[in-house]
């Protein structure tokens, strides 16, 4: 773990605290707005937002989780003024960084930070690394779709978009198929490739996808003929890439199933919510904080 995540770990574990009479753990929003890395309260409030609406379509009471209450600050001249601010539960603060911006490395160590009851250092790290593969993951069905428009609006079916796809995975892999590949790793047919691949090898078919999708509309490409060519020539340049560190795509290790994973990182996180005591009901408080 960097440094910079050690000590954001540091903050986040000092910034807890518990209520008076039935100790349940509990942050003040407005103590992880600038650790997150949000400068305004506007923005960090939007995410708020909407991880209180991700709560109660998950059918469970927002309000046992995100308290709103009303805290007094002290300005430079010495003067106090009432300024907005909620109690987040454990769970709470997990729907935050859920849906905060996760380009940040804040919230992708948040994410982690928030999901797991444990403070060890190791755990933490674990779920770093499957969040990191199942956030790979997303990105790449994401592109993977945008290439299907593309190339749909070019004259280029869902049967024609398999075959370019395979033939990318072919190049990528050294010439090994998308079926071989599945019977190396004992994948059944019907089941994606990708969602047994290690992070590394789901990031490399994501930045051919990616460069393929940016060069059919750069240069307009047409057709499955010389999209195809297309989508071979950047898989073959990334596995070039990774040739020149060492790596041969093939002979990484296939990694537990994602969709698996997923399922248990939800129950998981459903389990949490439901750990996690209530806050309790009359919780407005004032704190006097000094303005910066």
């Amino acid at each position: 773990m960097s440094t910079h995540l050690q000590t954001l770990r540091q903050t986040l574990e000092s910034r807890v605290q518990k209520t008076d009479e039935q100790g349940i753990e509990f942050w003040f929003a407005r103590d992880l707005q600038a650790p997150l890395g949000y400068a305004r309260w506007e923005n960090f409030k939007t995410a708020i937002n909407r991880a209180i609406e991700s709560c109660e379509a998950a059918n469970i009471l927002a309000s046992d989780h995100f308290r709103g209450v009303t805290k007094m600050i002290e300005t430079g001249k010495g003067a106090n003024r009432p300024v907005e601010d909620y109690m987040l539960t454990r769970y709470a603060c997990l729907l935050i960084a859920q849906n905060a911006d996760s380009r940040k490395p804040e919230i992708a160590f948040a994410q982690s930070y928030f999901a797991v009851q444990t403070r060890k250092q190791e755990i933490i790290e674990d779920r770093m690394r499957l969040q990191a593969r199942m956030d790979a993951r997303e990105r790449l069905k994401e592109s993977e779709k945008e290439l299907s428009q593309n190339i749909h609006e070019r004259g280029v079916d869902g049967a024609g978009f398999g075959r370019i796809r395979s033939r990318g995975d072919q190049a990528l892999f050294g010439g090994n198929t998308t079926q071989t590949m599945k019977d190396r790793y004992g994948i059944v047919a019907t089941r994606p490739l990708a969602d047994f691949l290690p992070t590394l090898t789901i990031a490399a078919k994501n930045l051919a996808t990616e460069m393929t999708n940016h060069n059919v509309q750069q240069e307009n490409l047409q057709g499955e003929g010389s999209i195809t060519a297309e989508h071979i020539q950047n898989n073959t340049s990334v596995r070039s890439m990774l040739g020149q560190r060492g790596i041969k795509p093939e002979n990484l290790p296939a990694e537990e199933d994602l969709t698996k994973l997923a399922r248990r990182v939800k129950a998981e996180e459903k389990k949490l919510a439901k750990q996690n005591q209530a806050l309790p009901k009359d919780s407005d408080t004032a704190e006097t904080k000094n303005e910066q």
